[in-house]
């Protein structure tokens, strides 16, 4: 059975435009964030999407983060760990989606610091747990929710970039 012409693949099919329109949708706006903006949204948010490559794969995955001072933190668990230990670059992703055409992102490129409790300085691993704890209080306690998540480490903030998208009223 021959399929018709207007529904075959490939085949352009005409789409009529509703007659209340009295002029062309305008599109959205797009800018740059500044890095004191994109520095807010990282901040605000505890969500994150960290990107890094192993042989000939890359991979991403949602992480709960806390920032600070230029620093990402990060608690974890997992083989992404082995992974990041022979290939430290990475780029991690932030946004905050509101509609279709309002949103921010913000995306980060920077080297992950793994932070071994006994083999970094103490100072270090202090400041670590000290600002995830003020994100997320119940870690490293006894009523923490994922106590499975031993390791820390943080990704320093060397470049960042960011940009909003919002509709044109």
């Amino acid at each position: 059975m021959m399929t018709p012409p207007e529904t075959a693949l490939g085949a352009e099919v005409e789409v009529p435009l509703s007659s209340t329109r009295s002029s062309p949708a305008r599109p959205p706006r797009t800018v740059a964030l500044s890095h004191a903006q994109c520095m807010k949204l990282l901040a605000r948010n505890r969500v994150g999407r960290l990107a890094y490559t192993f042989r000939d794969a890359v991979d991403i995955v949602p992480l709960h983060y806390a920032y600070e001072d230029e620093w990402i933190y990060v608690r974890t668990s997992g083989p992404k760990l082995a992974k990041l230990r022979h290939h430290r670059w990475v780029a991690f992703e932030v946004d905050e989606i509101f509609d279709t055409y309002d949103w921010s992102s913000v995306v980060v490129h920077g080297a992950v610091y793994l932070l071994d409790r006994s083999s970094v300085v103490t100072e270090t691993w202090e400041t670590a747990v000290r600002v995830l704890q003020r994100h997320f209080p119940d870690a490293f306690t006894d009523r923490d929710p994922v106590p499975f998540r031993t390791s820390v480490f943080r990704i320093h903030v060397d470049s960042v970039s960011g940009r909003r998208t919002t509709p044109v009223r």
